[in-house]
């Protein structure tokens, strides 16, 4: 109820002035914190000269940001500008064996930089989860897909295999274990659907083809095999009205995303501040709530930038990869919430529908939500706060059933009924910005630290109480009311679309 309700204008002007005057509010404070910081010890690693012009020093306590942009940069645009070639002569010439030619190109990018026996490794659990997939018994898929994932996450199986890989660059550690456990879940997809096919099996040269197509190899997104294959063996080769140019403004939107990262952490050190509890302790409540807040924002940036580039020159292939992920300042609602559309879309496929089915049973949802968060653990690398995120944020997807569910009890349901649109919108959205905090706390766990997480709670629920706490929430529920008002009008036009497909 309330979904298509609109409310007025004038309220939506207000909530929308609010929200932006937080905002400002909150980066006034954390700006003034970098500027004071720049020059503190404790700081020293975490930030580095940048522009001396502007008198400007810049975070670098991302490693994996850093490398993207330095060391490791030149390395990604021959490899992927190489591929984007190799791709158009093939598409150009023999479009029915571009899979093939793909997988040449990806065997020898992995070879090249991460060597023979890497290589071995992975060419190994691929023929090992093939041989499995040959029984057609999902069970055993599961079984040996999962046991190979943890023979590159739990120790000492890791180091062990990572031992027999030589050499030493800056992002080997990072390259090994991406590319490996990537290659696990590609596996198993791989093994699931190999099982639904009715006649036979999938050959070896699927899986390959599959798995070593290099944009999605190392760092995804997951295209579950079904699709893959499906796509990649469509021999006419069209473009959609407009596609080349919604390639071209996707590719200069993420070259401006990671131009405005780049500004943004030369006056924003949000990555290192939390590092420093102590000074971190000094601050305001507006501006400790922006901080947790601004590295929710910066993962999802990083995210979407990771797979958007790798989206790009999928699109270029013909391909149609997972979306990006849904950007956090939308979210008010676990079940929505994934940095990872891929790994996302591959879990509900093979775990979290396929147990709890309509997701309306409370029992059956509890157990699908259970095992998904048991295996993103596995796939994250099981330590004490991962362990921790998986339960608290477990938690949350559950107890937004188990509240729905209370309220659909026929008091409150006829309480609701009698109720306008535009009032059950605003009591919803009263709740909604309640979970949107339960959704930062609980993310900034894996994102931060269990200290940081801990003593954003402290100060926004207890020490802030009453002043800081109903303000923040006050202000969280005008900004969910702005995401409402904006999948109101999606939901709307989505339902033109539907008519005008009817008429046509």
């Amino acid at each position: 109820m309330g979904v298509k309700t609109m409310l007025p204008s004038y309220e939506l002007g207000f909530y929308a002035l609010v929200v932006t005057c937080a905002v400002l509010y909150s980066a006034s404070g954390i700006f003034e914190a970098s500027r004071d910081s720049m020059n503190r010890k404790a700081f020293r690693d975490g930030i580095k000269p940048g522009w001396h012009y502007f008198g400007r020093k810049m975070d670098v306590a991302d490693f994996e940001w850093v490398m993207w942009f330095t060391s490791f940069r030149n390395f990604i645009i021959f490899a992927l500008s190489g591929h984007v070639l190799f791709g158009k002569i093939c598409s150009m010439t023999v479009p029915q064996h571009r899979a093939v030619m793909y997988m040449v190109y990806g065997v020898l990018a992995v070879l090249s930089s991460m060597g023979l026996v890497y290589l071995m490794i992975i060419l190994s659990h691929c023929l090992l989860l093939y041989s499995v997939a040959l029984a057609k018994h999902k069970w055993l898929c599961y079984v040996a897909g999962l046991c190979c994932l943890a023979s590159f996450k739990v120790e000492p199986f890791g180091s062990w295999q990572s031992g027999f890989v030589t050499g030493a660059f800056d992002l080997q550690d990072v390259l090994f274990y991406g590319g490996s456990t990537f290659t696990i879940v590609r596996c198993m997809s791989f093994a699931l659907e190999s099982c639904e096919k009715e006649e036979g099996i999938y050959s070896i040269f699927d899986l390959l083809k599959y798995n070593f197509y290099l944009p999605f190899f190392f760092f995804g997104p997951v295209m579950t095999f079904d699709q893959f294959h499906a796509q990649v063996s469509t021999r006419e080769l069209r473009r959609k009205d407009d596609e080349m140019k919604n390639i071209r403004v996707s590719a200069l939107l993420h070259v401006g995303a990671i131009v405005a990262v780049d500004i943004f952490f030369h006056f924003f050190y949000i990555l290192t501040l939390p590092s420093d509890l102590k000074f971190v302790n000094r601050l305001s409540d507006w501006s400790l709530a922006g901080l947790a807040y601004s590295n929710l924002v910066y993962d999802w940036v990083k995210a979407a930038v990771m797979f958007g580039v790798t989206n790009t020159i999928a699109r270029l292939d013909h391909l149609d990869p997972p979306q990006p992920p849904k950007c956090i300042t939308m979210l008010y609602i676990f079940a929505e919430t994934h940095f990872d559309r891929g790994i996302n879309d591959w879990l509900c496929k093979y775990v979290y529908d396929h147990i709890g089915e309509n997701h309306d049973n409370i029992l059956k949802e509890l157990v699908a939500s259970i095992t998904t968060f048991a295996i993103t653990t596995l796939w994250l690398g099981p330590c004490e706060v991962v362990y921790i995120w998986s339960f608290v944020n477990c938690f949350g997807l559950n107890f937004e059933l188990w509240v729905q569910k209370f309220f659909q009890l026929g008091p409150f349901a006829k309480l609701e009924a009698k109720m306008s649109g535009a009032m059950s919108r605003r009591i919803r959205a009263a709740f909604g910005a309640v979970n949107f905090w339960a959704i930062v706390l609980y993310n900034i766990l894996a994102l931060n630290s269990l200290e940081f997480a801990l003593l954003v709670t402290k100060r926004l629920l207890v020490i802030g109480f009453p002043v800081s706490t109903l303000s923040i929430w006050f202000i969280t529920y005008c900004g969910v009311q702005l995401i409402k008002e904006r999948e109101r009008i999606l939901a709307i036009e989505e339902e033109e679309k539907d008519d005008k497909a009817k008429v046509e």
